[in-house]
This record gives structure tokens, C-alpha cells and sequence, in this order.
């Protein structure tokens, strides 16, 4: 039991807390610091009812969980204390944890496919892999947790009729953790426009893309490597009680940050969801004009807003600063053009080359 007790307090901890001397004190402070960052988010972002609904539903599941495992720790160590009988015994909130850190997952893992899907401009052979993936991943910890609860009574019987399961359980989820942020990445990473300030932007949108899924990948992976190599010990259950939290803490993050990354970028500003999109208006007159504005269609996803109406306008400035200088020049004799009409000055001075159009195409 002593993995599963640094196993509880290390998911308290990553639940919000810095530092306590007492682990069930740690498990209280994380709880409610955990539930400020919820607050948090629901005061300050204005994302669209259904974003609203994960998030509830990801800190509610999440709080479960932490209950449920904080229960198994006590259960042995404290109301089965110097009772090893007790030890061979599977207690009911060990088995269902998991279905609750699947809960999470699924819900993590959906939001971030959803992101995908919009990422890649609706790409269905991309989406459809990374949805099985997850898919599959859910029904296994679904079989997981409901066998566990009708069948298995001791920890021997966990050992051996569910090591498969186990194995296919963290393997999956692996394997989806890193292909989401991987893809994730590429995607960011694609949308760059050329404009320093959005490109600066989508950097910190990729890095926290990857912070995303590393963590829990790196959670995943380590589970499977101890389920293998020491299998008939429960060490991996020091990482699978930390999973469920690095979903939640990745999601939560994220969306809170938001408003930093806002903050932090000059002239772009995004709105709630996760699809990047580029709109080039052509019905401009002047070049100061450009402008990237999101459709109506594309609610409940990110857009890019560049305000390129100072740099524009001071190329404007230029060139038309270099029009009066030619024709002051023409008409003291001194232009360096020779001998033009002034029409022939004017078509000399081009004005200011726009951004190619097709780096603001949809996504």
C-alpha cells in the first residue's frame, strides 16, 4: 500500500497544492485550490455552453476520483491498521477509480480531438484515427472497471485475470497522448501566417499543445513500463492515480491561460474554441485597409485577428513621402527620373506589397 499512498499524495499535490505537512491536510488545501481554478475559469472566460459543460463535468469526475482513492488509502492504512488480511483484500474504491480517471480522459481527450477536427480543417481520415484511438482506449477502461467490480475480490485475482486489460489500458493511452499532442503540434505549427507577432502567438499555443499531452503520455508510458516489467507488483498504480489529475490540470490550464496569451500578443486577439482561420478581405481600397476578421461561421473556434493597419500605413506614409519628393525634384529640374510627365511619376511609385493571399487561407 505504500505506492498507492505517494500515489494519492502525488495526486493530490499535482491537484493544486505547493506544500503541506500532512498528507490528508495536502488533500484538503489541493481540493479547494483545485475548485479555485474552476472558479476561475467560469468568472472569467466566456466560452460557449458546451465548453462550460466539459469543464464541469472533467473537475467533477476529477474530484471523484480523488475521493475515491483517498478512500482506498484509508481504508488500509488507517481503519485496517496492523490487519494484513485486510491487504489481500480489493476494496471497491480501488476498482472504481478507474472508471472515473477513464471519465476524465475521455473527456480530455475528446475536447483536444474536437481541437484536431477544427485544426485541420475538418480532415476526416486524421480525426477518425485519433477518435478510434480514444475510442478504444475508453471501451477497454469501461471493461476494465466494470469486470473489477463484479468479479474481483483480492488483489491476486486483479494480478491475473485483468493483467491484459491492464497492459491494453496503458498502451492506449499512450499511444493517443502522444499522437494528439504530436498532431496537435504539426497543425500549430502549419498555421503560421508570416506575421512575427501571430507566429509568436502559435508558438505558445504549440507549447501548450505539447504540455498537454506530455505529461500524461509520460504518466501512460510509465505506467505500461512498470505493469511489464514488474508485474506482479502494483507499481504502476503510483501513476495511474496521477493521470486523471494531469487531464484535468492540462484542460484547465489551458483554457485559462488564454487570457495571458491574449495579453501577451500585440494587435491578435482570439476568441474560445480551437480552429485557427484566416480571412483576406478583397473588397479593400486602400492597402491600409487589410484586415483578417473570423466569419460568422466559424463560432466556437480560435481566430486570428492582425492588425497589420499601422505597418501598412506606414508604407503608405513611405511611398507617398517618396511621391513628393520626385515631384518636387520634377518641377525644380532636378528629378533624377528625367524627363517624365507627372503621371509618369506617379506610376513610378508602387504601392505597398501585400501579404500572398494564400497564407491566410482557412486552415
Amino acid at each position: 500500500m505504500g505506492v498507492a499512498y505517494i500515489g494519492m499524495v502525488a495526486a493530490a499535490f499535482l491537484l493544486g497544492c505547493l506544500c503541506s505537512t500532512s498528507s490528508f491536510a495536502l488533500l484538503l488545501i489541493s481540493t479547494l485550490v483545485s475548485c479555485l481554478q474552476a472558479f476561475t475559469y467560469f468568472s472569467e472566460q466566456c466560452d460557449t455552453r458546451a465548453i462550460r459543460s466539459l469543464v464541469a463535468l472533467v473537475v467533477f469526475f476529477d474530484l471523484v476520483h480523488q475521493a475515491l482513492i483517498s478512500h482506498t488509502v484509508y481504508y488500509y492504512l488507517i481503519s485496517n491498521y496492523a490487519n494484513p488480511s485486510a491487504l489481500g483484500l480489493a476494496v471497491w474504491s480501488l476498482l472504481a477509480e478507474v472508471l472515473f480517471n477513464g471519465f476524465t480522459a475521455f473527456c480530455v481527450q475528446s475536447f483536444l480531438t474536437w481541437r484536431i477536427w477544427r485544426l485541420s480543417n475538418s480532415n476526416v481520415w486524421i480525426t477518425s484515427v485519433v477518435y478510434s484511438l480514444v475510442m478504444a482506449e475508453f471501451g477497454c477502461v469501461l471493461s476494465f472497471g466494470i469486470i473489477a467490480l463484479v468479479r474481483v475480490r483480492t488483489f491476486a485475482e486483479l494480478a491475473t485475470d485483468l493483467k491484459g486489460l491492464s497492459i491494453t489500458v496503458n498502451a492506449l493511452a499512450a499511444v493517443s497522448d502522444v499522437i494528439i499532442a504530436g498532431i496537435l503540434t504539426f497543425l500549430l505549427q502549419k498555421s503560421k501566417t508570416g506575421f512575427q507577432r501571430s507566429d509568436t502567438m502559435l508558438n505558445k499555443l504549440t507549447v501548450f499543445a505539447v504540455n498537454t499531452g506530455a505529461l500524461t503520455s509520460f504518466c501512460a508510458v510509465a505506467s505500461l513500463i512498470s505493469i511489464l516489467a514488474a508485474p506482479n507488483t502494483f507499481i504502476y498504480i503510483l501513476f495511474f492515480f496521477c493521470m486523471g489529475r494531469l487531464y484535468t490540470n492540462s484542460l484547465l490550464a489551458t483554457l485559462n491561460a488564454r487570457k495571458k496569451i491574449r495579453a501577451g500578443g500585440d494587435n491578435i486577439q482570439t476568441t474560445s474554441g480551437q480552429n485557427f482561420s484566416f480571412s483576406f478581405n478583397k473588397s479593400f481600397t486602400k492597402p491600409s485597409s487589410f484586415s483578417s476578421y473570423p466569419s460568422k461561421k466559424q463560432t466556437g473556434e480560435i481566430s486570428i485577428q492582425i492588425d497589420t493597419t499601422q505597418e501598412l500605413r506606414a508604407q503608405d506614409y513611405a511611398s507617398r513621402h517618396t511621391l513628393s519628393k520626385q515631384e518636387e525634384e520634377y518641377e525644380l529640374g532636378n528629378s533624377s527620373t528625367g524627363n517624365l510627365s507627372h503621371g509618369d511619376v506617379e506610376s513610378t511609385v508602387s504601392s505597398p506589397t501585400l501579404p500572398n493571399e494564400d497564407r491566410f487561407n482557412a486552415v
